[in-house]
C-alpha cells in the first residue's frame, strides 16, 4: 500500500517557512524557544489514491509544525489567529516560488472576520486564565502576555487594515506581565479595555467583510495543476512504500 511521508513531505515539498512564537513577536528572551511553522504542497497525484497525504505534519524537528496549503489556506481564509501570522512573520527560512505567491496573497486572507476569530480566541484564553487564578491564585503570566499581545494586534488590524506582528515600543511593558511584575486586576483591566477597542475598530475598519475567496482558490488551482503536470513528467517527489 502507498501511504503519504509527512516528514518527507515536509522536508522535499515545503514552500513556505519561518519562525514565530516569541522570536517573531519580538519578545524572545535568553531562553525562547524557536517554534517554526510552514507550509507544504502535496504533490497533487496523491490525492488520486484512497489515502490522502495529511493536512498538517508535526515535526519532524522539534517545536515544527506544518501545514498542506490547502488546509494552510482555509484556514486563513476563516481568520485563524495562528494562521494569519504566520504569513506575516518577518522570520523567514525558506521561500520558493510558490511560497512567494502565497505571501503576495496575504491581503486576500484579511477580512473583519479577524475579530471575531481573534476576540473569540482571546476570550478563550482569558477564561483559562481566569481559572488558573482561581485555582492556583495566579495566572500562567507568558500566556496572560501573549494574550495582551494578541489583542493588541488584531486591533491595530482592524484600525489600519495591516498585521503587524512585531510588539515594537510594547516588548518593556508585556515582558513585566511575563515576569508577574503587573498585578492581575491590571492586566484585566487592559484585556477589557483592549477587547472594547476591537469591538469600536471593527465598525470603522478598512477590511472588507469577507476574505477573498476567489483570488485564493485561483492560487491553489494553478498550484495543484503545476504539480500534476510535474508528476506526469515525472519529476514530482513520489510517496513512500509501507
Amino acid at each position: 500500500m502507498i501511504t503519504p511521508d509527512g516528514a518527507r513531505l515536509v522536508r522535499e515539498h515545503t514552500v513556505y517557512s519561518c519562525v514565530m512564537g516569541s522570536r517573531a513577536f519580538g519578545l524572545a528572551t535568553a531562553g525562547s524557544d524557536t517554534d517554526r511553522r510552514g507550509v507544504f504542497l502535496a504533490p497533487t497525484p496523491l490525492f488520486w489514491g484512497f489515502t490522502k497525504p495529511p493536512s498538517h505534519v508535526e515535526g519532524p524537528a522539534e517545536e515544527q509544525f506544518s501545514w498542506e496549503l490547502e488546509r494552510f489556506c482555509e484556514l486563513a481564509l476563516r481568520a485563524n489567529p495562528n494562521v494569519l501570522e504566520c504569513l506575516h512573520s518577518p522570520l523567514v527560512e525558506r521561500i520558493d516560488a510558490t511560497g512567494r505567491e502565497l505571501v503576495a496573497l496575504r491581503s486576500a486572507f484579511l477580512s473583519r472576520r479577524a475579530h471575531e476569530t481573534f476576540v473569540r480566541y482571546a476570550l478563550g484564553q482569558r477564561r483559562k486564565l481566569e481559572a488558573d487564578v482561581r485555582v492556583h491564585g495566579a495566572p500562567r503570566w507568558k500566556h496572560a502576555m501573549h494574550l495582551l499581545r494578541l489583542l493588541s494586534s488584531c486591533r491595530d488590524l482592524l484600525r489600519t487594515g495591516e498585521l503587524r506582528i512585531d510588539v515594537g515600543d510594547a516588548r518593556e511593558g508585556l515582558l513585566a506581565v511575563k515576569r508577574g511584575e503587573v498585578p492581575w486586576s491590571e492586566v484585566e483591566r487592559r484585556m477589557t479595555r483592549l477587547a472594547e477597542e476591537n469591538d469600536e475598530a471593527a465598525d470603522r475598519s478598512p477590511l472588507p467583510q469577507e476574505p477573498d475567496r476567489e483570488r485564493v482558490e485561483d492560487f491553489l488551482v494553478r498550484a495543484r495543476r503545476a504539480s500534476a503536470a510535474d508528476g506526469l513528467q515525472g519529476t514530482a517527489g513520489t510517496p513512500s512504500r509501507a
